[in-house]
């Protein structure tokens, strides 16, 4: 039996890869020396993989995203680009003007870029696999070339084509719904594919890691009929391994029919691919990979019963591999540097490293050896049971009633109360929530937790922060204000470490887009809020102006989505847990005088099972967690805010939560979203229509801002509508963030005018 490793977090022990990344972008180092850079972490990963396991891919380390990498290597480079030239066009696509849209991948925090399919003209541009294979190859491993398969590819990209009527850039962007047309782009870019493949098999690749997750949404019976031909005129060239993953494949007789060579299962996220095998079997021509080490959460495995489902897999096939269930860069590095977590708490924690030592341990176990077996036999003392309980908590949780789901009285009568009270014009203005992070606001705060200033030097520089950023947004002149965020650090690690039951760590970071890293904070016990976590700013920055100041909270569902959670209860009662926290805030925020509090929860449609069938049990409860945290009194103005994900999908959950006001992405996505409430008559919510990217440090044009307004009033009534960027200015500059935000609120004011006259 051998053991199977991929998707290791490229971010390097001490986050080489985003230092690499943003010295880059500064001009601080050459093309040459990042490449270098980039390079030395590949010989990094391959070292690392090659001390645990036994297969392990190259094509981990992008230098953005992997999605990108594949549009480059097919020529699916739209054509506002120009000619292609090397990193300069690559992160023109990645974080320019007009970049790629950026959404979710599947059901996680990491977002891909999109491609954007501009025409059927595809061919081999730049064989990236191979050239990353060659990298490692020449350091002396022998890594599989890992791809994203044509089905996924093609089901994550978008149709692009120009509108023909407006006066500026303007496009549409469509998903590839249809038999015909999933066929022809197939045909368009199996050509490239294949170039790929004879590429590597040239140069002795025998082997290439397909990662086709697609395979776990919901398909058709045509749909299989293409992925097996496609399969079947690929496998000429080389022996393909198939991997899935986030689910169980959609058709387990159809999968295991396809003509590879070995066939990867995640045995963690679901229970119906173990079902399939022991009921169906697994083919014996046909390597079974099983994934069986949690690839997504952070709790070390109970490798005793692991070791006993590899036992009962190696009976149904002894063609047997053991590996993660998904890509480990949904996990910090490791655990080792961690050194301040909750008593007890490190035992029991397994982050990448440690995922590989697992699959190391159970091989050998399984082997016979018999410190492995030791190691085995100690790991069911691990298990996560009975820790924190807080029996009050439980008690509120199970005698909620529906009445602790709804707010006093319906929207209709809220917003006339909410109109008296603020008095806002047409077209308001606001951001998200956040305002730059400047280097001094980090040095500050670090020397705030290393003891260097006092408590009340530290909060003497942030209440300064808050005065400067009322004054500029004053200066600028938009309507609702926000206080800027500066004592927070992440908008889910901040509230963890101001609740009870939940651990951050120091060095647990992970990548969500491009250099941006996050630390997930890890849910081990009962949910409370001990004391106010935001009044003390939030009414501090009120008393500084006579214009509404939102307090900002991070609503329950994406608190616990985007943190790594305790599997020994429903993921429901961690969620009601952390709603009642976060309405005791709302109460205390409600007493300061705030009359705005904006619900952030951008992971709302991330966590949605990728099968539609379990979508209803997911957002039944969902919907009651923000409903739960969000019963405020009617004259309080709720506001949530999503962004890159398909919302689209999921309006009609969307209005279930009861909201007054939503801020939504329609930038990157052309306005795409905007198209939802076409077909969703019935929408009479306010909503705040993302008009620029944040995510880009250009500046956006007044022309751009106006035609994503324009279009939005062409779908939904402009008293309904909100102006705002796409998401938090955390990440941005001053002197990008200032000009972009005057262009935004000049148009506001141009368009209210244009409205009074007509």
């Amino acid at each position: 039996m051998k053991t199977l490793a991929y998707g290791f977090p490229k971010l390097g022990e001490k986050r080489e890869f985003k230092s690499l990344l943003e010295d880059f972008w500064k001009g601080k180092i050459s093309e040459k020396d990042f490449i270098d850079g980039m390079n030395s972490l590949r010989v990094w990963m391959a070292s690392l993989y090659s001390g645990y396991v036994d297969l392990f891919p190259s094509g981990d380390l992008s230098y953005y995203d992997f999605m990108l990498d594949t549009a480059i290597s097919l020529g699916a480079i739209p054509k506002r680009f120009g000619d292609y030239k090397g990193l300069e066009t690559y992160f023109q696509m990645a974080r320019g003007a007009q970049a790629l849209e950026m959404t979710k991948y599947f059901n996680t925090n990491y977002h891909y870029l999109v491609p954007e399919l501009e025409g059927k003209d595809f061919r081999l541009f730049k064989n990236i696999p191979l050239e990353e294979y060659k990298i490692l190859k020449e350091k002396g491993y022998n890594p599989i070339p890992k791809i994203i398969a044509p089905y996924t590819f093609l089901k994550l990209s978008k149709v692009l084509k120009k509108s023909p009527t407006s006066p500026i850039p303007l496009y549409e962007l469509s998903k590839i719904e249809s038999q015909k047309d999933m066929e022809d782009y197939l045909d368009a870019i199996f050509p490239a594919y294949e170039e790929i493949l004879k590429d590597l098999a040239s140069k002795g690749v025998s082997q290439v890691l397909m990662e086709d997750p697609a395979l776990c949404l919901d398909m058709e019976d045509w749909e299989w009929d293409l992925v097996e031909e496609v399969y079947g005129c690929l496998s000429k060239h080389v022996d393909i391994y198939l991997i899935t993953y986030y689910d169980s494949v959609s058709n387990y007789k159809r999968f295991v029919e396809l003509p590879v060579k070995a066939l990867g299962l995640d045995l963690v996220s679901n229970r119906e691919n173990i079902q399939n095998i022991r009921e169906h079997g697994s083919p014996e021509d046909k390597i079974l990979i099983a994934g069986i080490i949690n690839g997504r959460n952070v709790w070390r495995a109970n490798l005793k019963e692991k070791l006993n489902l590899v036992e009962e897999l190696y009976k149904i096939n002894k063609n047997l591999i053991i590996s993660n269930s998904c890509p480990l860069f949904h996990l910090p590095v490791s655990v080792e540097p961690e050194d301040s977590l909750p008593e007890g708490l490190k035992e029991r924690l397994s982050f990448a490293k440690e995922k590989l030592r697992e699959l190391q341990t159970l091989k050998l176990a399984f082997e016979g050896d018999s410190q492995a077996l030791k190691e085995v036999e100690l790991s069911e003392r691990v298990a996560l049971t009975g820790v924190g309980v807080k029996e009050d908590i439980r008690k509120r949780i199970a005698s909620l009633k529906e009445k602790d789901f709804q707010r006093e009285k319906p929207y209709a009568e809220r917003i006339l109360i909410q109109q008296e009270i603020l008095k806002l014009p047409l077209l308001p203005t606001t951001t998200i929530g956040s305002f730059p992070q400047t280097e001094e606001v980090r040095k500050t705060r670090t020397a705030y937790n290393t003891g260097k200033i006092s408590e009340k030097e530290y909060k003497d520089f942030i209440r300064k922060q808050i005065e400067h950023v009322i004054r500029v947004q004053e200066e600028i002149g938009l309507d609702v204000l926000v206080h800027g965020e500066f004592e927070r650090t992440d908008m889910v690690e901040f509230f963890a470490q101001k609740m009870e039951g939940i651990a951050t760590t120091k060095h647990g970071w992970v990548l969500s887009y491009g250099s941006r890293v996050y630390r997930p904070p890890i849910i081990y016990g009962d949910v409370h809020r001990p004391k106010p976590m935001t009044v003390e700013e939030i009414a501090y920055a009120q008393s500084l102006t006579d214009k509404p100041v939102k307090g900002m909270l991070t609503g329950p569902v994406t608190i616990l989505n985007w943190s790594y959670y305790r599997e020994d209860i429903p993921k429901h009662e961690i969620a009601y847990q952390i709603a009642l926290a976060l309405l005791e805030e709302i109460k205390d925020l409600e007493k300061a005088g705030i009359k705005i509090i904006q619900i952030d929860e951008p992971a709302f449609r991330e966590g949605a099972p990728l099968k539609r069938r379990d979508w209803k049990e997911y957002f039944d409860w969902a919907v009651k967690a923000f409903r739960l945290c969000s019963k405020a009194e009617p004259q309080t103005q709720i506001h949530t805010h999503m962004c890159y994900s398909e919302f689209n999908e999921v309006i009609e959950y969307i209005y279930k939560m009861d909201f007054d006001v939503i801020s939504i992405e329609a930038s990157r996505s052309k306005g795409e979203i905007i198209s939802a409430f076409e077909a969703f008559k019935d929408w009479d919510r306010q909503i705040g229509i993302g008009v620029y990217d944040i995510h880009s440090p250009a500046v956006p044009t007044k022309e751009q801002i106006r035609s994503v307004l324009e279009r939005s009033m062409k779908v939904l009534p402009v008293e309904l509508l909100w102006v705002n960027p796409d998401c938090g200015l955390k990440t941005r500059r001053w002197e990008e963030v200032v000009p972009s935000l005057k262009n935004m609120v000049e148009v506001a004011k141009e368009l209210r005018k244009e409205l009074v006259r007509t």
